[in-house]
């Protein structure tokens, strides 16, 4: 099929309306009887195409001096509120028309896949799995080319050995993005963990400062129990900071309390030297009873 630009196609309430003023009437005043009355053409070449059944004929639209499209209500299954559309063409003065061009387009309420994303527009963070392959895009931003070798051995041994030996490094661009990512996420100093720890990361013993350019602002947690292994702010803090206290008072009791005011005294009477050894007359034990 051909390519044939869209154009405003009438809605499913608009069909019957325009259905009942003519089909060589809908469309263009301006366009030439002899293409305006092509419908029956243009209906017998989606017939012919064999691609779908075709519905009631929708519009004429002119195209230029010698082509008009037809546009037909396409009944395929799956397609709903596309359209057939026929471009026939004359040449002036001619009295035949012949198909130019045949194309299924959508229509205003059709239903139509969602406007295709490059995958590599489509990746998130988190995305990325063991074996996956992400290279960065050609002339990323957040890259610049790093330190060169220039021959000499004293200079390059010492510039592999403070790490300046990569083909590329993080540009400026690069830092700013990544820093603004980690200030407003949950490491940043505006999170809800952050405002509620009794003090920040920067006074944290477990505080690993990052080197570079982002030394001032980030570093890595260093306590397991906390926020371990990840970048964090030298704002943010949690309730496991080095400083932690715990409250006066608290902590688990190591007995059950009791209270003294629920037990009962009772007076025991001294043995008499008849009575049986260890016991009353009754021969009950003697004791404090309680509840």
């Amino acid at each position: 099929m051909g390519a044939v630009n869209p154009v405003d196609f009438p809605t499913a309430g608009e069909h019957d309306v325009m259905a009942s003023a003519g089909a060589a009437e809908r469309g263009s005043a301006d366009v030439p009887p002899v293409l305006a009355d092509a419908v029956g053409l243009a209906r017998a070449a989606v017939v012919d195409l064999g691609e779908g059944r075709v519905g009631a004929h929708l519009a004429t639209v002119g195209e230029d001096d010698s082509s008009a499209s037809h546009y037909f209500a396409a009944d395929i299954q799956g397609y709903r509120g596309w359209q057939w559309v026929v471009v026939v063409a004359a040449a002036p003065g001619s009295e035949e028309a012949t198909v130019s061009e045949i194309a299924l387009l959508p229509g205003v309420d059709a239903l139509v896949a969602p406007q295709w994303t490059p995958w590599e527009e489509r990746v998130r963070p988190g995305d990325l799995g063991p074996g996956d392959l992400l290279p960065p895009p050609a002339d990323d931003p957040r890259l610049v080319p790093g330190y060169v070798a220039n021959g000499d051995p004293e200079i390059d041994d010492v510039a592999w050995e403070v790490g300046l030996g990569r083909r590329q490094v993080m540009s400026r661009e690069g830092r700013d993005l990544a820093a603004q990512r980690w200030h407003d996420g949950d490491h940043g100093p505006g999170s809800g963990m952050a405002k509620a720890a009794p003090g920040t990361c920067g006074g944290c013993g477990f505080y690993l400062p990052l080197a570079g350019a982002l030394h001032g602002e980030f570093g890595v947690c260093g306590n397991e129990f906390a926020a371990d292994g990840t970048v964090v702010h030298v704002g943010y803090g949690c309730g496991a900071h080095s400083d932690t206290s715990l409250p006066t008072g608290a902590g688990s009791p190591a007995y059950e309390p009791y209270d003294d005011g629920a037990l009962e005294s009772v007076a025991v009477r001294s043995p008499e030297p008849g009575d049986a050894a260890g016991g009353d007359q009754d021969g009950s034990p003697t004791g404090t009873s309680g509840d």
